[in-house]
């Protein structure tokens, strides 16, 4: 289940966070964290099953289309498809359009491919 992301969930969300590969110093993960608290630009959005095991965060470029700049699951729960829920769960929540950015471009066109059964 796809869930807002909120203050409370901020440790959690940064501990996800740190898995995208250029993510990994403190700093940087407390400035993106920063961004998704306090620009309504910028949205993230936690999956939830029993416990919060996934997180994925977006950018509104301001043309009403969307940028997908995060997408990171507990690699204790991978390979279970909830990346590509995730990722469905957030285009039918925006309205626009949803592009990668060059941190997510390999899992969006994985992504695609799996849809498409390429």
């Amino acid at each position: 289940m796809l869930i807002k992301y909120k203050s409370t969930y901020r440790k959690i969300a940064m501990g996800l966070l740190s898995y995208m590969p250029k993510q990994k110093e403190i700093k940087l993960l407390q400035e993106t964290i920063e961004k998704y608290e306090h620009d309504d630009r910028w949205q993230l959005f936690l999956w939830k099953k029993e416990d919060i095991v996934g997180v994925i965060g977006i950018y509104e470029d301001g043309d009403g289309d969307y940028v997908l700049c995060h997408v990171c699951v507990n690699p204790s729960f991978r390979d279970e498809g909830i990346g590509k829920q995730m990722l469905q769960a957030v285009q039918e929540k925006i309205k626009g359009t949803l592009r990668p950015n060059q941190d997510t471009k390999e899992f969006y066109a994985a992504c695609l491919l799996d849809v498409t059964g390429g």
